[in-house]
């Protein structure tokens, strides 16, 4: 006899959004036009999936803890070669402690994303705040107060809808600091005033925690339009291939950094040919270039330079950059591995930039000129 409880219907109904998401998600439906395609739906899904489980299904804002968002192994919704992301659960029922070090990035900021409590995106900011704006003792410490009463320096309120806290650490090194084991931000976070030990799991409780990982699989995928037909595209978005339009804030809709400008286009080239694109970095606290696949998952920035900050920039003299997209090295400095992929994303962050920031261009060029040059 099967024992019925909530929680098998809970996983009875993720088992058939999985389902859900093959047949639909996985296919023609999302543009999806060609076998290698379909694979990397499949491993799209597979790394929002570990996002799920490990971000939502224990996730308690009276007992919050931080974890990584993504890892060099674990990538969606538009990871950062040299960024490392953490969140943590909470509500506007509690105050909240956060500790941490700056551990030598060149930018940190906290962010208060709100209604994502039940797995969904969340659907705005409800407040950010960044390195110039608390204090820092003398061993790169910070301590942060979320909630309760208002502070001078050091303290974010919490609005009804408060769900998650998101970190940001930039780092511009020579390695990519998503792949760098040494770093350590030495995240905590505590719940003020909070009696005891949460109670031990409960039917409704592992359902509920099921139910949310659900919802952040649904959210990231089937509630997504399909690549190119979205009729609100942010206006740094660009769908014209090799074109990028001019770099942006992205005001506070949700998962954005508030103090960053993007820009972002398709990339398309053909065989035995090169996207050199040339530009010049703006003054500001970070900047770096990556390169995505369509479901917004980095290139494996572990063992291929996919990605450039401008740490890693080789400059011209006369302090412009000519980068080159290509699927094998060609001799030249600022070389980005496609990885072969004749298609992709090519996504750009301007960190409190001063002034305008000057778009960046684009020419396809055969890989004969360019090579050994």
């Amino acid at each position: 006899m099967t024992i019925q409880t909530e929680s098998r219907k809970a996983l009875r109904e993720m088992i058939d959004l999985l389902v859900e998401i093959d047949e639909r998600w996985a296919s023609a439906e999302w543009n999806l036009e060609s076998e290698a395609e379909g694979v990397g739906a499949h491993r799209a899904v597979m790394h929002i999936l570990e996002g799920a489980i490990g971000g939502m299904f224990e996730c308690d804002p009276a007992h919050p803890s931080f974890r990584r968002i993504v890892t060099p192994s674990r990538k969606f919704t538009g990871d950062n070669p040299d960024a490392i992301y953490w969140e943590a659960p909470i509500s506007s029922d509690y105050e909240y402690i956060v500790r941490g070090r700056v551990d030598e990035a060149v930018y940190v900021s906290l962010t208060v994303e709100i209604d994502s409590a039940d797995g969904s995106m969340a659907s705005r900011t409800g407040g950010a705040i960044n390195d110039l704006d608390f204090e820092v003792d003398a061993h790169s410490c910070f301590e942060i107060r979320f909630g309760g009463k208002p502070r001078d320096r050091n303290w974010l309120p919490l609005e009804p809808g408060a769900s998650r806290i998101t970190t940001r650490h930039y780092y511009e090194n020579e390695e990519s600091a998503g792949a760098d084991p040494k770093r350590n931000a030495a995240l905590t976070i505590e719940a003020v005033d909070v009696p005891g030990p949460p109670p031990a799991p409960t039917d409704s409780a592992v359902a509920a925690g099921i139910r949310r990982a659900a919802h952040f699989l649904r959210s990231r995928t089937l509630e997504q339009p399909p690549m190119a037909n979205s009729a609100n595209l942010p206006p740094f978005v660009s769908l014209v291939p090799n074109q990028f339009p001019k770099p942006v804030t992205p005001g506070d809709f949700g998962l954005a950094a508030v103090d960053v400008a993007y820009s972002m286009a398709p990339y398309a080239i053909g065989p035995d040919q090169v996207l050199v694109i040339s530009g010049r970095w703006p003054r500001c606290r970070f900047a770096n270039v990556s390169l995505w696949n369509r479901h917004q998952q980095t290139y494996d920035y572990a063992n291929r330079p996919v990605s450039l900050n401008r740490t890693q920039t080789r400059l011209e003299a006369d302090g412009s950059f000519r980068m080159l997209l290509a699927d094998r090295d060609p001799g030249v400095p600022n070389w980005i591995d496609t990885e072969g992929r004749p298609f992709g994303i090519v996504f750009w962050r301007f960190l409190l930039a001063e002034g305008e920031i000057e778009a960046p261009t684009a020419e396809v060029v055969a890989f004969d000129e360019i090579a050994g040059a």
